[in-house]
Parts: C-alpha cells; structure tokens; sequence
C-alpha cells in the first residue's frame, strides 16, 4: 500500500502542533496561581492563652484584615453554601448549569446575574476584584480548575471567610463577628451567621440606617432555605429570624494594648497566642485604675504592672501604663523603658556578698557618717543607726549600710554579678555609676527587674526540686507567645548568678516587715500572704518601685510620671507598694520557699553582732547560713574584759590583784557606732572605764564623727555675706570625759561629755587633733574652703 508522504508530514505536524498547545496550557494551568494567593497586609491579632482576643492593630493598608482562617464554624458553612454556592463539594471549580443560567439570563433579561462558585470567588478576590467580563469569568474558571487540583475544599473555605469583603473596611469572617457582634465567629449564632453570609454578596447592605429592609429580607430567605432544607429546625429558624440585624462596629478589645502594640511590633500581621490569662489580666487592669485614679490627685499620672509565671517565665499580666484620657503619656509603655532604680538593686548586692561568703545573714553592718572619695550617702530618714543587722538593712533599704557593703564587696564585681542578670540598660563602665549604682545611679526597666527576681525564685525552685542542680539559663528574657519553647540551658553544677542558700536567705530578710516609726502605710500588709518584697524610690521622687516573689509569681510595679516629673510622697512604700499587695492578692495562694538545706550548713551565731559566735559570746544560737559563710571570721564584738570587785572599773595586772579580778565578756562597737547605736538601744553597755592607775593599750576611744574622713569642709555665707560657723564632732567611749581640741598647734577649745565645737576658721589646710585627759589622741588632715558664688 502506497503512502501519501506529503499528507502524513501535514497530518504530524498538526497533531505535533496540538500536542504543543496541550503542554503549554498545561503548563500555564499548572502554574497560573500566584504564591502565595494572597500578598495583603493582615492586622495583628493577639489572643491569651485561652484563646480570647485581647486586642488588635489594623493592617497597614487600611483594612481590618484578620490573619487567615484555619478552620471556619459548621454555622456559617452551611449558611455561605445554601445562598452561594450548594453545589461546593461536587464541582470542580465552576458549575456548568448555573453559569449557563446566568448567561441566559444576561443575554434576556435587564440586569446582571452571576454563576461564580465560592472557588471563583476566591479566585476573584486574589485578583483584586477586576472589571467583570466574559474574558475575565473564562480566566476565573481556568484558575478556579487549578485551585480545586491544588487545595482541599475546606483550604478553599477558610480562604473565602478569610478574605471576602464584609462592608466598609472589615475583610474576614472573623473580623466581621468582632466588629458587628463583639464575638468570635465560633460563637455567632444562626441568625448572625446568616447575616454575615449574605454581605460579601452585597457589602453596602451593612451601612447603618440604609438598605436594613433589603439585608434583613435576604437574611430571612437564607434562613428559610435552610429551614425547609432541614439543616435548622422551626424553633431555630423563628428564633434566628427575630435576631436584630448588626449596625455600628463594636470596638475591637482593648484588654492589654501596651502588650498588643509590643506584639505588633515584633510580630506584625500575625495572630499571636500569648501567654497572657485574661482573667488575672482583667483584674489587674482594674486595680490599676482604681490607684490610678487616687494616685492622679497627686499629680502622679503614670503606673505599670507586670506579673510573670516563676517557673514557665510566661508573661501572665501586662499593664504597660495606667488608663488615661488626659496628656500624661498614657500611650507610653514604661515596662520596657529604663528608670532611675532607687533602692531595687540592693537585694543582688546582699545576695552576691551572701554567696561569696562574706556577709552573713544578720551580721551587723556599720550604719555612721561615710564619706568616700568625696561622695556621702545618706539614709531615706536622714538618721544613723550605729550598727544594724544586714538584714535589716536590706529591709528597711538603708543606703549608707549598702554603700558600704558595695564599697566592701567590690564595684566592679558587683557590675559582673548584674551583668550576668542581664540588665542591658546598665551598659555603660562600671566606674561611670560609681557607688551610687546601687541607690538609683543606673537606669533599668521593669522588664529587666522583674524577671531577675523572677529569675532568683526559679532558681531556688529548681535547685529544691532537683538533685541540687541548677540551669545555665535561668535568667533569661521571660517568654509571651504560648508556643515559644524556652531553653533553661544545661544542667550544672554551680549557680548561674547566685547559690540556692544566698538567694533563700536574702528572700527571708525580704520578707520581713518592719516598720519604721511614722510607717503606718506598711500595716496595710500584715495579712498578705508570703511574699519576698523590695521598694525602690529615685532620687527626687520621680520613681517608685515595688517588686516582689513568691515560689509561683513575680510581681513588679512602677509608679511616677513618664516626663520624669518628680512629686511629693511619690515612695516606692506609698505609692508602689499598695498595688503589689493588691496584685498578690488576686493571685492564687502560694506556700513559702521551700528551705535549700544542701546549700545551707547550721553553726553557732552571736545573736548580738550576727557573726559566727567566738568564745566570748555568752548567748548562742544555732542557725542556717550559706555554705561559704564559714569563711567569715568570728564575732570580734565581744572580748574579755577584767573588772574589780565592785564591777565599776576595769583593771589589769598592772593595777589590780589577778586573784581578785573578775572576768566578763562584753559587746561593745567602736566609738562612732556605739555613738549613734547607744541612744536607740538602751540595753547596751558601754564597759566601765579604767581605774585611775591603770595601764591601757590599745584601745579606740575616741573617733571624729564630723568631719568624715577625706570629707572637705565647705564653709557657707548668710545673706549679710558673713561666714556660718563649722562644727567639729566626735564620739568617746567614756561620755563624761575632757576632750582638748586643737587646730594644728592652736589650741581652740574644751569638750565634756558632748563633744561638739564651734569654730569660724580661716579657709586652708590643717591638722585637727583631739585629746583627752587620759592622754587619748586622734588626728585628721582637714581642708576648709569657702561657699562659691
């Protein structure tokens, strides 16, 4: 049989040419639909951990935009299908019979019908509603086929409630429920699920006081087509369809925006989970404007709280600034600004000298006049205490004890140690704060302070619960999105920042109560339950600062004004201090910590001085210190001293038979601290002075009080250009003596039992000496200038 060549070439190339088509659209099919589908902007929405919206930001183009729909409600899906689309889960993208309705109908009657499926529409939306046209429909159908090969039916859903318009500029099924029901759509009922259905098909329906005829008879058909389709039954349907049409948008919640604003700008455009509880924060917010309103006749206008979860480091509460309509920065998140802080450091600083060994609990501290390197702390009452046990120093933030012991303990080593707390505000040199660091020198935020005392409970938690271990990362940045996983880091042996024993110590003396004469605020907390508490106040009354823990929660509060104006009785005791206790007492009872006794050793202490107890304490008691604290020395407080038979002398071989000598051990401090403890102890005992003929070596006896030294001396002018008087002062052991003061070689006066010395002295160098009629003499280099202009 003879081939036509010619006809077989022609009849190739044509099924070539065919074959070629077929690929290419194919091909364009294939590849038709845009990644993603949707490039809009979405709002940030931010939820609590029980899944309830807590607040939202809008879109940056403008639209109320929620993040795409995972799943959407069985009410809403059945009344979208029955007015749009029944035929859904049949077609694959286009449904033949209604698009040739819809062309009949077009091509016959006045007006337009459409024939889209839900799966055009999607289609539609992703290309941003473009002119309608019959070019414009076959290219919706082409990529509709591609969308249903590519996605599921339900992904097609949760695409359409997510982007479809609901009137205005609410975008989403979800946004819609919120902006004209104030609910989640998992909670809209019949009557409001159809409601919305029918908008996207004509969003100007929504308007208030327009077209309420035309929404309401539309909604009402759809809920009789799902009557008579049996998907709701007539008590449903009579009920759903005397539901009041939706009119003006409700607000979005507002329960923590200073938290929404934050998630806003880490995580834009996304629904976050957070770690918030919206009833504890719904509490909180509520006291804060209950203080915040007593708090504004003070003119102080501004107040944050913050509450964290110890152990999981959740975020559980955020008030980033008080409520406020007026101009005082109410929009201002303080939680994460750094203030001055006053005294809230002082805790570290006790906890660091504890776990290095060198302090213990109760070990008395020097509270007297210091001056170091020209700088002289002064305590909050302007009073000295002489000596007072560090723990009650800590407690009642006395400063001069605090200097002194961070003087003692090293600054720099205490900048290391705040380091490791991860106080990035705190970023300068060490030597640029100066001992004042530990008084409000530097700036944190509440962020920063909180989570370090968060961080220390946790750590006594953990250590308590474990084999004695501890986590390398116990304090790090506290966690606010629910699914974050945190990283506590490996398990070691040795503290990340503080041992167990110094932490648990310092949060005993923490929570301790003590009430300064004229406190009355501190009764207010008798009946709290335990917590480790600290107040801070910075200089010039511009911040006050509460923070405390439980083994459950941290607690941090911070009053003031955010332009840094300071105000009267604006106290981290006053002002901050009743909103703690107000937040703790909303949250769940806690136990106390429990006692880390692997970190703890029992010893012998001298209930007087707080030091290990030496041969010379009569009174002893046992009790748990740090592991390290062995290191310190002995009580040197109390010593032996020889008395005559009468007790009203001290003697010595020197002037005393050795048979008739009695022994006693005596407390006594040195001259300075025995000069401001005495008045305020009336149980302390000076020892009896010498008998007359006795031989004395040795002993202190006398000790300047003013000046200090290397304190200069500046002498200030009255109105009438004249010069102030300068008054010199010392302390002596034995009150009632003479004391012959001298100003280099001048002799310049006399002293008896109170040694104090007024003197107009010419501005110079000098040599100050002073000496009793026992022949005691001290001397101190002083510098007199004048008062500058």
């Amino acid at each position: 049989m003879k081939i036509n060549k010619r006809a077989f070439l022609q009849k190739a190339r044509k099924h070539k040419f065919k074959l070629s088509f077929v690929f290419v659209t194919f091909v364009v099919w294939l590849f038709c639909l845009p990644k993603p589908l949707f490039k809009d902007p979405t709002a940030t929405v931010v939820e609590s951990k029980e899944g309830v919206m807590i607040g939202a930001r809008i879109a940056n183009d403008g639209q109320w935009r929620f993040p795409k729909m995972d799943s959407i409600p069985n009410r809403f899906e059945q009344c979208i299908l029955h007015f749009e689309d029944e035929y859904f889960y049949t077609h694959p993208g286009f449904n033949p019979i209604s698009m040739g309705k819809a062309l009949w109908q077009n091509l016959t009657e006045e007006g337009r019908r459409g024939g889209s499926t839900i799966t055009q529409q999607v289609i539609r939306l992703a290309r941003k509603n473009k002119k309608r046209s019959y070019g414009e429909k076959l290219i919706e159908v082409f990529m509709a086929t591609r969308l249903e090969a590519g996605f599921s039916k339900n992904e097609i859903l949760n695409y359409y409630a997510s982007y479809a318009p609901f009137g205005g500029n609410v975008v989403g099924l979800e946004t819609a429920s919120w902006r004209y029901f104030g609910i989640p759509s998992h909670q809209l009922s019949w009557g409001q699920s159809a409601a919305l259905a029918v908008l996207p098909n004509a969003p100007s329906l929504i308007f208030p006081g327009k077209n309420e005829a035309i929404f309401k008879n539309k909604r009402d058909r759809l809920l009789l087509k799902l009557f008579e389709n049996e998907v709701i039954d007539e008590t449903t349907y009579e009920l759903a369809i005397e539901e009041p049409l939706p009119s003006k948008p409700y607000p979005l919640p507002e329960i923590a925006p200073h938290f929404t604003e934050k998630i806003r700008s880490e995580h834009e455009g996304k629904r976050i989970i957070s770690t918030l509880d919206v009833t504890l924060q719904k509490k909180v917010n509520q006291l804060v404007k209950e203080h915040h309103y007593i708090l504004q006749q003070n003119e102080i206008n501004n107040l944050a709280v913050l509450v964290l979860d110890v152990n999981t480091k959740e975020v559980l509460a955020y008030v980033g600034n008080a409520p406020s309509n007026s101009e005082n920065d109410p929009f201002v998140d303080v939680i994460t600004k750094p203030r001055s802080t006053g005294s809230i450091l002082k805790p570290f600083l006790y906890a660091s000298a504890l776990d290095s060994g060198e302090l213990l609990p109760d070990m008395i501290v020097a509270d007297i006049p210091t001056v170091i390197n020209g700088y002289s702390p002064e305590n909050f009452d302007n009073q000295f205490y002489g000596a007072v046990p560090a723990s009650v120093a800590l407690s009642r933030s006395l400063n001069v004890p605090a200097v002194r012991l961070l003087r003692e303990y090293g600054l720099d080593r205490f900048y290391k140690r705040l380091n490791k707390l991860h106080f990035s505000s705190i970023n300068k040199p060490a030597n640029h704060y100066g001992l004042s660091l530990i008084l409000g020198g530097a700036e944190s935020s509440l962020w920063e302070i909180t989570n370090a005392y968060a961080g220390m409970a946790s750590t006594l938690n953990f250590f308590n619960e474990s084999s004695s271990e501890y986590r390398k990362a116990e304090f790090q940045n506290p966690k606010f999105i629910k699914d974050k996983e945190l990283n506590f880091g490996e398990i070691v042996f040795n503290p990340p920042v503080f041992n167990a024993g110094s932490i648990y110590k310092t949060f005993e003396a923490m929570q301790e109560v003590n009430r300064p004469q004229g406190e009355e605020n501190w009764s207010f907390f008798n009946d709290s339950q335990p917590i480790a508490w600290k107040t801070g106040t910075s200089f010039g009354f511009k911040d006050a600062w509460a923070v405390g823990v439980t083994p459950k929660y941290a607690i941090g509060v911070w009053v003031g004004n955010a332009d840094g104006e300071g105000r009267p009785g604006l106290t981290g005791v006053q002002a901050a201090a009743p909103v703690l206790f107000d937040v703790l007492n909303v949250l769940p009872n806690s136990n106390w910590f429990k006692t880390p006794y692997d970190d703890l050793v029992e010893v012998e202490i001298c209930p007087q001085s707080g030091h290990l107890a030496s041969v010379y304490c009569d009174a002893k008691k046992k009790e748990w210190i740090p592991k390290d604290g062995i290191k310190t020395t002995a009580c040197h407080y109390h010593k032996q001293v020889f008395v005559d038979a009468s007790e009203n002398f001290q003697v010595n071989s020197s002037c005393y038979a050795l048979s008739e000598m009695k022994q006693k051990n005596w407390f006594t401090l040195p001259p300075v601290m025995e000069y401001y403890y005495a008045p305020k102890h009336p149980e302390y005992k000076t020892p009896p002075p010498f008998q007359w003929n006795c031989l004395q070596e040795g002993e202190q006896k006398i000790e300047f009080i003013f000046p200090k030294r290397n304190e200069a001396i500046v002498l200030p002018k009255n109105f009438d250009e004249t010069i102030n008087e300068v008054v010199f002062t010392l302390a002596h052991r034995i009150p009632d003596s003479t004391v012959y003061w001298y100003l280099d070689e001048q002799f310049i006066g006399t002293t008896h039992t109170f040694h104090e010395l007024a003197l107009k002295p010419k501005p110079g160098n000098y040599m100050l000496t002073a000496v009793d009629e026992e022949g005691n003499e001290i001397k101190q280099p002083i510098s007199i200038t004048l008062a500058s202009l």
